[in-house]
């Protein structure tokens, strides 16, 4: 009996031996890397404002556009003087990234309690950033009522860069 005890408890350490191998042999490893893509801040600088010049009402409502490029279309009954130009921006950032430009659809420009609106348009609604020449400008088309109010108005408005 006792070599049969002991025939069995070897028997058992050995099945026990090579269960434990057997889990090892079945194990299995991988790798990850782990990834950080840091992007320089955005950065926007206004270089010049949007300016309808000089407008002279007349007795009719009317417009005054002033397009992306700069130039101006003057409305029917109004004269307009001076020089006009679009709102020009630059944008600074990580060159090859995509960018979204934002500009509100109108701003209002007041002269004390009187007011106009413009509806912007924007020459970019989005951009991939070069070195440099990351530009782009904001016209508009102002509402002019009828016998407007004499007056100096301006009203601001924000333009938003955000990366993809």
């Amino acid at each position: 009996m006792r070599t049969t005890g002991m025939k069995r408890a070897l028997a058992g350490a050995a099945i026990a031996a090579l269960a434990m191998n057997a889990s090892a042999a079945h194990a299995a490893t991988a790798t990850a890397t782990a990834k950080a893509k840091i992007l320089a801040p955005l950065t926007i600088a206004n270089s010049t404002d949007l300016d309808f010049a000089t407008i002279v009402s007349g007795a009719t409502a009317s417009t005054v556009t002033v397009s992306t490029a700069g130039g101006v279309s003057c409305g029917s009954g109004l004269t307009c003087i001076g020089t006009t130009s679009a709102a020009g921006f630059n944008l600074g950032g990580t060159t090859g990234q995509a960018v979204t430009i934002s500009v509100p659809s109108t701003v209002s420009l007041s002269s004390g309690a009187n007011n106009m609106t413009a509806a912007l348009t924007s020459s970019a609604t989005s951009m991939t950033l070069a070195a440099s020449g990351n530009s782009f400008s904001v016209g508009g088309t102002l509402s002019v009522g009828a016998n407007q109010a004499a007056g100096n108005y301006s009203g601001t408005f924000n333009v938003t860069a955000n990366y993809q």
